[in-house]
């Protein structure tokens, strides 16, 4: 079995929306991708999220943590093949536009918190956004 260190971001607009991409038509996640020898892995995470959804400005809030799946198979279930460990980041952009430059994303849109789960594909994708914590540590 393959295993993989993928970085990713759950990304806010100024109205609270969250940024969601397409994979081939088929699945819908959280904007990640692969972590690039050499590369850390909010570079990685800033990287995809603009090969992804076009989105290039983004202003890092915080550490949301990590968790493992395995890749999400064309059926929506697990490919046991390869196993990835997700580190996510909250980001904050004033970017309303977007232009998915990633051929196997051609689809990224904006949609309320209430909406992401239900439209995540993989499970274990919507356990992780639904047990964020949106109030930061100290504030309220």
């Amino acid at each position: 079995m393959k295993h993989s260190s993928v970085a990713g971001g759950v990304v806010l607009n100024s109205r609270g929306e969250v940024l969601v991409t397409n994979q081939g038509g088929r699945s819908w996640s959280l904007p990640k991708g692969h972590v690039d020898d050499g590369e850390s892995a909010r570079d990685a995470a800033a990287r995809e999220i603009y090969e992804e959804t076009g989105v290039r400005d983004l202003v890092y809030v915080r550490d949301l943590g990590s968790y493992d799946r395995f890749r999400t198979a064309f059926d929506g279930g697990d490919d046991v093949e390869e196993l990835k460990t997700i580190t996510m980041f909250l980001y904050t952009t004033v970017e309303m536009a977007l232009a998915p430059v990633d051929p196997v994303h051609p689809e990224a849109r904006w949609v309320s918190r209430d909406e992401v789960v239900g439209l995540l594909t993989h499970r274990l994708d919507q356990a992780f956004f639904a047990g964020i914590n949106w109030v930061p540590a100290g504030g309220g």
